[in-house]
């Protein structure tokens, strides 16, 4: 084990799939300007992909497209320990038959943010990380983001850890690159969390519309509701409404819950 070290406030640590809320953001800023719908077909921005052409880019941010997740356990395979890329992931999981017709249900799914993460880079014209950087972090001064995806966090950052069973706690293995990607991809202290939230509270960065749209619980075809928004578990606790996700990675956990119209928000961060 790594000798103990006091957290600190400037550490980053991984946050998981709390960075999808930011990958919608990046689709819906494209949207802004025009550069697509939320309406528009999987087909015209990847068009091998199974049924691309009934899947719509809402479907995808909303999980309710029915593409199989390609990460549905809590540890990593031994195949998710080399290198991969988001085309290897969509070659794999997105040419399988969907798991139900698209609107019908509701399923948390990895391979749809890859899916979106992939069409804001083919619209924006580059890297997702870079559109992050140019859009969001450099604008509300989020400074310590770390692109977990591309290389190992420094060495004065936590250690993840994990156990088999019972066992005593060991350094958790780590996913090889380009495994999170637009699913899962971010660190960060929780002062560049706090800053996103305060933005989400005030709505100062997107467009009422799209906030809106990030903020809607969506419905299935049947009407019923899915507590989940774009890239956003919604809902309310006794009156207050929520925004909320949690993320997991190898050896991390994390939770963040904004409640906007109280201004509060609680981020929670731990290896």
């Amino acid at each position: 084990l790594t000798p103990a070290m006091d957290a600190a406030p400037e550490m980053q640590y991984p946050i998981g799939s709390i960075s999808k809320q930011f990958t919608a953001a990046a689709l819906l800023f494209l949207v802004q300007e025009g550069k697509l719908t939320l309406d528009d077909p999987v087909a015209k921005f990847l068009p091998e992909l199974t049924r691309a052409k009934e899947v719509t880019v809402r479907q995808v941010l909303s999980m309710t497209s029915g593409y199989q997740d390609y990460w549905p356990e809590d540890y990593v395979m031994t195949s998710m320990m080399v290198p991969t890329t988001p085309e290897h992931i969509l070659e794999v999981w997105g040419k399988k038959p969907l798991d139900f017709d698209p609107g019908t249900e509701w399923q948390y799914s990895n391979t749809n943010y890859v899916i979106a993460g992939r069409i804001v880079e083919i619209v924006g014209g580059k890297p997702l990380v870079e559109q992050l950087e140019e859009r969001i972090f450099r604008p509300l001064g989020m400074t310590g983001v770390f692109n977990q995806d591309a290389s190992r966090l420094p060495a004065g950052d936590p250690t993840g850890y994990y156990r088999h069973a019972l066992g005593p706690l060991r350094p958790a293995p780590l996913e090889g690159m380009g495994w999170m990607f637009a699913a899962g991809e971010l660190a960060m202290p929780a002062r560049d969390l706090a800053l996103w939230n305060i933005s989400l509270m005030n709505r100062s960065l997107l467009s009422a519309a799209s906030y809106d749209a990030m903020f809607a619980e969506v419905k299935l075809k049947d009407g019923k509701g899915t507590g989940y928004g774009r890239g956003v578990d919604v809902g309310g606790r006794d009156g207050h409404r929520y925004v909320a996700h949690s993320g997991e990675v190898s050896g991390f956990v994390a939770q963040n819950t904004v409640f906007p119209a109280d201004k509060v928000a609680v981020t929670v961060l731990t290896n």
